[in-house]
């Protein structure tokens, strides 16, 4: 399993470089097309392990080239996110790259650091099975189960 959170001196180049590679192979593998503009994205949120808002995404992404309209860049994330490829954290209302390779219907947690502001993504069965229990004994069908707890990572204590 990786690490929650990436050490401080972690080969982020590397990092991004694998899942880029990944999204490229996912993409082949379900017939799927990782447009320019959606692999722009992409590799924009791939650039740190913090979340950015749409426009963030925009203005970053202008720096290569022509700016994207927000229309273009929110149907990217719709894409990136469908295929499991980034998260959207609620609370912040931004996106993320995800690093981890897991099931779309997985449980996901997310720490969001209040110092330094990068989320690490973690999976959790029990969790999991606890609010499956939960949500079947109220006969509600969860359509995005996402955890999201804010605190301090080890990195920064």
């Amino acid at each position: 399993m990786s690490p929650v959170f990436p050490a401080p001196d972690h080969d982020h180049n590397r990092c991004s470089a694998d899942a880029l590679r990944y999204a490229e192979a996912l993409c082949r593998q379900r017939a799927q097309r990782l447009t320019p503009t959606r692999r722009q994205v992409l590799e924009v949120l791939l650039e740190s392990h913090r979340p950015l808002g749409a426009y963030e995404i925009i203005d970053r992404a202008a720096r290569d080239g022509a700016r994207h309209a927000p229309i273009t860049v929110y149907r990217a994330l719709d894409f990136l996110i469908e295929n499991g490829l980034a998260h959207r954290i609620e609370s912040r209302n931004a996106y993320l790259a995800c690093g981890h390779r897991h099931d779309a219907g997985d449980l996901v947690v997310f720490m969001i650091c209040e110092r330094c502001g990068e989320v690490g993504e973690a999976r959790s069965q029990a969790v999991a099975d606890s609010l499956r229990a939960a949500t079947g004994a109220a006969d509600f069908a969860p359509k995005a189960p996402v955890i999201e707890i804010t605190g301090i990572c080890g990195n920064c204590r």
